[in-house]
């Protein structure tokens, strides 16, 4: 088990980059949480089996088809024991 604080920049926002992501997330089975930054960043936190969170963090590298992601930053944190995924503001 696995979880991380990933930060994305880019054109992420305003894109359905959160929508994505909770629907991709669930479909894996992860918990944690996805928001907007004030700054225009997407951040989020997955948590479940590794090679999963790693999926997770791939299709973050992408993104929905309307978003133009220039960096992902993935940060190791400690699990939680947290249950499903959602939208956080």
């Amino acid at each position: 088990m696995r979880r991380v604080h990933v930060s994305i920049e880019g054109r992420v926002q305003g894109v359905f980059f959160r929508a994505g992501c909770v629907e991709r997330a669930r479909e894996l089975g992860l918990a944690g949480w996805v928001r907007n930054a004030i700054d225009g960043r997407v951040e989020a936190e997955f948590e479940g089996a590794s090679e999963v969170v790693e999926q997770m963090v791939a299709w973050c590298r992408e993104g929905p088809p309307h978003a133009h992601v220039d960096r992902v930053n993935v940060r190791e944190d400690t699990l939680t024991g947290e249950e499903g995924f959602r939208v956080i503001r």
